[in-house]
């Protein structure tokens, strides 16, 4: 049956190392389990809800990917995209984290329907590889970021301005008062959390720089358990280790679709599309490539299945209650243990079903053990920054605006529209039209327009 189902035999492969692939894919990225939680809280989602529906979404898409396209490439909520969603549904001072998740479910219906058209194919093609690699570097501040705020590595304070400031001229040349501003400042190893992450950071870069698979998840189950002496891991007086998450606080089909669309958070929709839509081309095609499965011109028939599996997993990460659901890079881990097949996501996708029963476990980790990764994952998605040509400065100030403007202004968004607009013009400035896609020129209009007339 797997023989018919997956042609083991025709890609070199067989069941134990299908298998073997599988665990090896799980163990990269079963981190994800305990991180996602810790960063949708911060939107106001109960731990045990994210808990939920990152282990169901991740196991479902991830099944359907092996089965449908046969791809050893396993999904689950992203890095960054989960970051941009609790900034954007921040709990206080951000819309309702069932809007954004309006706005999520949204998205995938674009992809959808992008991906039946093949306008999908066309976007990865018109956006230079510069403003996509810029991307990944961008986000991987605003991750790393996220990650030393969580540690209290860094401390944010809200503060009057003594005496308030001229902050500038804004509409009709009216001058406005600033009287408040932000202060940042170093933590202290006298706050114990502070020291939990350092010493998780630590536990993590050794097992990293040795190449210990999994190293990421080892890192945040250790630092979790160090956290108990130190008072920061708190554990609850009734506690069973194997428990399914509490199903009364779940928030599957708590999404608002119509307050997403009549409160107009487009620029929050664009976003999770723009990012979703380079993220996933590049794992898959990578992933792809690597496992043998692409032919010489770097094609496959099965990537358009791949993205069409991938825009369901988007809708339905949604409904389950999570944040963009989408590949993952860590896939690589298992083809290179030799996955090839299908059998490969099939497996990973079993083992975050039957991940279910550690929900205890993940209500237990605190922000300070999450942190590390977060960290290091942001390191490794700037890697990305040696593949853009800086001395180019038509590639290398649109791709410089789009990094910064991640971390330094909190959105995502807006270092993409940067990257957009300072790409388009600076090429046709310089009389260099021929390298600028025509569907660049449109995108270019739709910023400029959304600034000029939607700027609230």
């Amino acid at each position: 049956m797997l023989e018919k189902i997956f042609k083991l035999k025709q890609y070199n492969t067989n069941v134990r190392t299908e298998v073997i692939a599988g665990l090896t894919t799980f163990m990269t990225m079963a981190y994800i389990l305990f991180l996602n939680p810790n960063i949708l809280a911060g939107a106001g989602m109960d731990k045990d809800a994210v808990f939920f529906a990152t282990a169901v979404a991740a196991g479902i898409v991830t099944i359907a990917m092996g089965l449908f396209v046969n791809f050893p490439i396993a999904l689950a909520p992203g890095m960054g995209l989960n970051a941009y969603f609790a900034s954007v549904a921040a709990q206080g001072v951000g819309i309702p984290w069932q809007t954004a998740l309006g706005a999520v479910f949204i998205s995938g219906v674009i992809f959808i329907i992008l991906t039946i058209t093949r306008v999908r194919q066309i976007l990865v093609e018109a956006i230079p590889n510069s403003l996509k690699r810029a991307t990944i570097v961008g986000i991987g501040l605003f991750i790393t970021i996220l990650g030393v705020k969580m540690s209290e590595i860094m401390v944010i304070k809200v503060g009057p301005v003594i005496p308030p400031t001229l902050e500038g001229l804004r509409g009709g040349g009216i001058p406005t008062l600033n009287y408040f501003e932000w202060n940042t400042s170093m933590g202290s190893f006298e706050n114990p959390a502070t020291l939990l992450a350092l010493i998780g950071l630590i536990i993590s870069g050794i097992l990293m720089a040795k190449r210990v698979k999994g190293a990421l998840l080892i890192g945040i189950i250790a630092t979790t358990l160090i956290g108990i002496p130190m008072g920061v891991t708190q554990i609850p007086e009734q506690f069973n280790l194997f428990a399914l998450p509490d199903f009364g606080n779940l928030a599957v089909g708590s999404l608002d679709i119509m307050g997403a669309v009549e409160m107009g958070i487009w620029t929050a929709i664009f976003t999770f599309t723009f990012v979703e839509l380079f993220d996933t081309f590049g794992t898959l095609v990578g992933t792809a490539g690597k496992a043998g499965l692409l032919d010489k011109n770097g094609q496959s028939p099965r990537i358009g299945k791949a993205m069409m599996v991938d825009a369901f997993g988007v809708s339905f990460g949604a409904l389950m209650g999570t944040s963009t659901v989408t590949a993952y890079i860590e896939s690589t881990a298992g083809v290179g243990e030799g996955g090839r097949t299908g059998l490969t996501a099939v497996t990973t996708g079993i083992l975050f079903l039957l991940a279910l029963v550690l929900a205890p476990v993940a209500g237990l980790i605190p922000g300070a053990a999450t942190a590390p990764a977060l960290i290091i994952v942001g390191l490794l998605m700037i890697q990305a920054i040696g593949e853009i040509d800086f001395n180019d400065f038509t590639e290398g100030l649109p791709a410089f605006l789009t990094i910064v403007l991640m971390p330094f202004t909190g959105s995502i968004a807006n270092g993409i529209a940067a990257g957009i607009v300072f790409y388009t013009l600076l090429k046709a400035v310089a009389g260099r039209f021929k390298e600028v896609h025509w569907l660049m020129y449109i995108l270019f209009i739709l910023v400029v327009a959304r600034f000029l007339f939607l700027a609230e």
